[in-house]
């Protein structure tokens, strides 16, 4: 069977805790880290929305380097893109917010000048932009370990089969591969 967690508790600060995932960590280490055993990863792949763990689980700093040297070889350090940098007036007023993507000869007139402009822009490498990716990965959402136990109980209810023409046992029910066709 496959469940997912309900949208509107993933707005919910009450049962659900941000957790920031370290350099290295696997699903099973935050599960230890976070509820004290190694077995609830499942708990933390699920709560997190995470169903492929090969793309969308942080990788660490050396397997990072290693897939953007794959992905981009030679070009590892050439400029992807261009990026603004953070401007403010002398009021300390947000003119310009920095990470907005702009061409290299992106101008604004300078606030503190009103014949000047200014080049607030800087360069994003291939690698500097896939680290960038990788780290938004590390900031996840879980079950709280306040609510485990009634998130435990909830998924054990969900997924007990009940009684139907392909009902074998609670925990077992009778399926076909749909995939497979047999002429015969």
């Amino acid at each position: 069977r496959r469940v997912k967690l309900r949208d509107d508790l993933k707005d919910s600060i009450t049962f659900l805790t941000n957790y920031y995932v370290r350099d290295g960590f696997r699903p099973d280490q935050v599960a230890e880290d976070l509820y004290g055993s190694s077995n609830l990863d499942w708990v933390v792949l699920h709560t997190a929305g995470v169903v492929n763990v090969r793309d969308e689980w942080p990788l660490d700093s050396y397997e990072i380097y290693n897939y953007a040297l794959n992905k981009y070889g030679d070009d590892l350090n050439q400029i992807r893109h261009y990026e603004t940098k953070e401007v403010k007036d002398s009021s300390d007023r947000l003119i310009l917010p920095k990470g907005k993507i702009v061409d290299s000869g992106f101008t604004i007139p300078d606030p503190s000048s009103s014949t000047a402009t200014l080049n607030p822009v800087g360069g994003v490498t291939n690698y500097e932009y896939e680290s960038k990716l990788n780290d938004e990965k590390r900031s996840i959402y879980i079950i709280s370990p306040d609510y485990l136990q009634v998130f435990l109980n909830d998924m054990k209810d969900i997924m007990r089969y009940t009684d139907s023409s392909q009902f074998i046992d609670v925990d077992l029910i009778q399926t076909e591969n749909t995939r497979n066709t047999d002429p015969n």
